[in-house]
């Protein structure tokens, strides 16, 4: 069972930075895909970005260029660093863990994932 725990979540201006990290609870967690997904009220939970170990990432077209995923292995986490945020990144932010392989567009699909965790909300005021 693969636990995850999100972290760095709160309340920023735009044009301001965050970032998110999820804590894995698992010591084969370097198997697994981690990704990030988000959800705005009223509406579908959307994919943001994904890692496969050690180091392929997939970053959603709406977000690129502004969100990078990356891991530190030492510490078991995998970070979603957000910057220039918009008052439309405003979410709920999962992550979660799903065995998928190879890398490509599909790391966005949340079908692809089985352990989810409990969110953590970013605000983004104008």
């Amino acid at each position: 069972q693969v636990q995850l725990v999100e972290s760095g979540g709160g309340s920023v201006q735009a044009g301001g930075s965050l970032r998110l990290s999820c804590a894995a609870s698992y010591y084969g967690y370097s198997r697994y895909c981690i990704g990030w997904f988000r959800q705005a009220p009223g509406k579908e939970r959307e994919g943001v970005a994904g890692i496969i170990m050690p180091n392929y990432t997939y970053v959603a077209e709406s977000v690129r260029g502004r969100f990078t995923i990356s891991q530190d292995k030492a510490k078991n986490t995998v970070s979603l660093k957000m910057n220039s945020l918009e008052p439309e990144d405003t979410a709920m932010y999962y992550c979660a863990a799903g065995r998928i392989s190879p890398g490509g567009p599909w790391i966005l699909l949340r079908e692809n994932y089985n352990y989810w965790g409990q969110g953590i909300q970013v605000t983004v005021s104008s």
